[in-house]
């Protein structure tokens, strides 16, 4: 099986001057139940190269036994170094797609056109996509043929208002993961603040916050069970 894991590239966190990226739990603890399962992950961003990592993710609070393995993991830390280009990547080389959160997404994924035509593709070839916490942002204009919101009428959850009030970043961040999937008509789902939460609806599956991030890709495993794989290209 190969799944693409997409990380965003932004780094800044708003006007703040702090610094921002993807949360290092969010692509560690689904990068190794992919690799555990005996598939083969890409790892890709929009500027390509080593994409930020969120300083506060890898604070000892927010530390795991699956970040700490990312970091001992030389190939790991190599495959990270060389992120591919996001506009290189073709659907027809992947069985899956999955977006790692962070508050990186809400600047970059959320509007690169490449991104947003490459979940558009993976949905047109009838695959699973998965995307957890701020990364469902990167369904804000993502459309289904006919031109609606993906997401309209689909049941979906991420970062939640509460949450990101939580971390003090509401009036930072460009909009509300909750608000923005509620405004484009899904159904929004969700749990108390940092409780696991997945969400399957269809061939999208979503995920609350980082503690969501492993299940969210257990649940993508499941479901591609007995798919066909994508050709060796």
């Amino acid at each position: 099986m190969k799944v693409l894991m997409v990380l965003t590239s932004h780094d800044q966190l708003g006007n703040t001057g702090r610094k921002t990226g993807f949360w290092l739990e969010e692509l560690a603890a689904p990068y190794y139940i992919f690799r555990d399962s005996g598939a083969e992950v890409t790892l890709v961003s929009p500027k390509g190269g080593r994409p930020p990592l969120d300083p506060k993710s890898n604070e000892p609070e927010f530390r795991t036994d699956l970040t700490v393995r990312f970091e001992q993991d030389a190939a790991a830390e190599a495959q990270l170094d060389r992120t591919l280009r996001l506009d290189s990547i073709r659907q027809e080389d992947f069985d899956t797609l999955f977006y790692p959160g962070g508050h990186g997404p809400m600047w970059d994924l959320a509007e690169d056109p490449n991104s947003i035509k490459l979940i558009e593709s993976f949905f047109a070839a009838g695959k699973h996509v998965g995307i957890v916490c701020h990364s469902p942002a990167a369904l804000r204009h993502v459309k289904t043929p006919d031109g609606k919101p993906l997401v309209q009428g689909k049941e979906v959850t991420g970062f939640t208002n509460g949450e990101e009030e939580a971390v003090g970043l509401t009036k930072v961040v460009p909009f509300l993961v909750e608000d923005e999937m509620l405004r484009l008509g899904a159904t929004f789902s969700k749990k108390a603040n940092w409780t696991p939460h997945v969400v399957s609806d269809g061939l999208l599956i979503t995920g609350q916050n980082p503690h969501s991030s492993g299940p969210a890709a257990q649940a993508l495993l499941a479901a591609l069970a007995g798919k066909p794989m994508a050709k060796a290209s």
